[in-house]
């Protein structure tokens, strides 16, 4: 134990206080705690997870071709419990589970770390605050018994931003005025968010079973009506089964017998809009009753209307079967030093942001509305390619102390529509532990921290940087190709597809020279000029061994040394010490006229020059100057 709790006046002191065990709040406090600092998650269920296992919503959505650092953790370890990486058993996704088996990972993964502790049953009250830094924060539960937990850092980890919220920190809430966001799409300024759904977690005890739960109060059939091809419908009928939208959240389950599912259906099921964003966090349980009888209404509409009585609540799973928390699909999102735009999604390379990520994802723009009681400005939602969060948009914009991570990071509400999704918030809450440890270490602030040792530590835990699909961490190249896009040199090809948006780097296609002249040259713009004395030209328009080393050799004497690059033979290339180190890269041909592929390229960049510290970024993505 990193600290002692006083029984008498419950105060503690840490180095890293995450309020909240969502899912972005677990991934920090155990990332924290593993990368040296003292933590300590305060949580107001029972569970860790959030998303993926209180709110049980566990079916994922996205990022199933990008492996990327605890996401892939995660995902390893369920297919060691369930013995199997087949956990595509509903349709709406690749990855479903129970919500117990994940907490019981979290939990397992928790209780290995020595510098972190998670404390159970507490709601956020409010911050401590001095001056303009966070200080800590105080938590009620519900004996009215409080909680004071000094930090030098703290990471909101709340679904809606309660903490920045009330440390004063400026947020943006609903809708933007498109002036404002710069993005063509937005829909004007309002407070609308997204519908929330309290999910619950069914399970079919048998044909013979009658599980049929009492009316709920409110009840009204109607509500549910067209929801599946077999209710009742005045209007367009949803063209699935009952059956096939059970199908669509059932769960990974060792006893096929008694299938689980996760119900959390959209389609006149149930999501309902309620905003409680400004309520305090116990405050909202009372209003939160609305959306749970919404759901326990269509439970019953599912057994008395459309002949399921043998499908009640799962008696093993979360809150004997309803969840202990709503699925928030969106609340106040944090102004940021930085404030990632869908313009900055849609065309990565038009922007500087990019090279600044911190955590990947590929999930189209999705938001729920169809629950809203009035009329929702129309949004016509872009194709995107996959994408990643840059560092800056967990950071206030001007309050110390405080990192932000799960949905309410510095985005637009455009973009919160494919951000808020659990992998993205996952791998988002662990970059925002590394962030908060390396806090610890250096003993400076958020906004002072520098990029590349966040990234470089996201790296050692196989953390993406940049969303590509094609190039996993298995692969001998694939940091040299993440610290070589990271920078720009090399680009990857955005493609929109569909529910699973790709980036490509094309690792096995041959580099082309004037994209690499172009990509050094756009963090050393001097480097055009320097093309000029470059001797072993390329007459097939790709990069060959001679070529790419006369470039590095050009690159490192004109950065290390004054006045114009000496006109000299490619040394490197030339040289036995060439051909050990293309060989320890395991590049077998190391002639000096073969073509290279971008994944040879990128590694031999890599091996030679360190660009994370030859053209440093500041949190915008913009090359310092010398």
């Amino acid at each position: 134990m990193p600290f002692m709790l006083n029984a008498q006046t419950k105060t503690l002191t840490v180095q890293v206080l995450v309020v909240g065990g969502s899912t972005g709040g677990t991934a920090a406090g155990i990332q924290c705690a593993a990368s040296g600092a003292h933590t300590v998650i305060v949580e107001q269920t029972n569970m860790l997870g959030g998303m993926l296992t209180a709110a049980a919503v566990s079916c994922t959505d996205g990022n199933d071709l990008l492996h990327s650092g605890m996401w892939q953790q995660f995902r390893e370890a369920l297919y060691a419990h369930y013995g199997t990486t087949g956990l595509e058993s509903g349709w709406v996704s690749e990855t479903c589970f129970e919500p117990h088996v994940a907490d019981s990972i979290f939990k397992a993964w928790a209780a290995n770390e020595k510098n972190l502790s998670v404390l159970y049953g507490w709601y956020f009250d409010k911050t401590l605050k001095s001056g303009n830094k966070v200080t800590g924060a105080e938590f009620i539960n519900t004996k009215n018994e409080r909680l004071i937990v000094h930090a030098k850092i703290v990471i909101d980890a709340t679904d809606l931003g309660d903490v920045f919220a009330n440390a004063g920190a400026a947020y943006d809430l609903g809708m933007d005025d498109p002036k404002q966001s710069g993005e063509k799409e937005a829909g004007g300024k309002n407070n609308i968010i997204q519908d929330l759904t309290w999910a619950a977690v069914l399970k079919d005890y048998g044909k013979d079973t009658d599980k049929t739960i009492l009316m709920p109060p409110g009840y009204d059939a109607k509500k549910y009506f067209c929801s599946t091809a077999d209710a009742p419908c005045h209007d367009t009928p949803y063209p699935f089964s009952t059956q096939k939208v059970l199908d669509y959240g059932r769960l990974t389950s060792p006893d096929s017998a008694h299938p689980k599912y996760m119900f959390n259906w959209p389609i006149h099921g149930n999501d309902y809009y309620l905003d409680v964003v400004k309520m305090k966090p116990a405050e909202r349980e009372a209003e939160y009753i609305k959306a749970k009888n919404q759901t326990l209404g269509f439970i019953y509409f599912l057994q008395t209307q459309l002949g399921f009585k043998n499908i009640g609540l799962a008696n093993d799973e979360v809150n004997n079967g309803m969840a202990w928390i709503p699925y928030n699909r969106e609340g106040r999102r944090v102004k940021g030093v930085v404030r990632l735009n869908i313009n900055h999604i849609k065309n990565p390379y038009n922007y500087t942001l990019y090279r600044t990520g911190i955590a990947v994802g590929d999930y189209p723009v999705d938001h729920h509305h169809n629950q809203y009681p009035g009329k929702v400005p129309e949004i016509k939602f872009p194709k995107i390619p996959s994408f990643n969060i840059p560092l800056g948009a967990l950071i206030p914009e001007k309050t110390d102390g405080l990192i932000v991570c799960d949905k309410g990071i510095s985005v637009s509400n455009i973009a919160n529509g494919c951000t808020r999704l659990q992998p993205v918030v996952l791998l988002t809450g662990q970059a925002a532990g590394i962030l908060a440890a390396q806090c610890m270490i250096k003993n400076i602030q958020p906004r002072n921290i520098n990029l590349r040792d966040v990234q470089n530590e996201l790296l050692k835990n196989k953390c993406f940087l940049e969303p590509f699909c094609d190039v996993s961490p298995g692969d001998p190249a694939w940091e040299a190709v993440q610290r070589i896009s990271a920078m720009g040199i090399i680009k990857g090809i955005g493609v929109s597809e569909g529910w699973e948006n790709k980036t490509f780097f094309y690792p096995d296609s041959l580099m082309k020279y004037t994209e690499l002249e172009q990509g050094l040259s756009s963090i050393k713009p001097d480097f055009m000029h320097i093309k000029t004395f470059l001797k072993y030209k390329t007459t097939s328009g790709y990069v060959n061994t001679k070529n790419l080393y006369e470039m590095i050799n050009m690159f490192t004497l004109y950065r290390f040394k004054s006045g114009k690059p000496e006109m000299q033979e490619c040394c490197i290339a030339i040289a036995d010490s060439a051909i050990s180190v293309m060989k320890s890269l395991s590049i077998k041909d190391v002639s000096e006229t073969r073509w290279l592929t971008r994944s040879e390229v990128a590694a031999i960049l890599n091996f030679y020059i360190d660009f994370f510290k030859a053209a440093d970024c500041d949190l915008k993505g913009v090359v310092k100057a010398e």
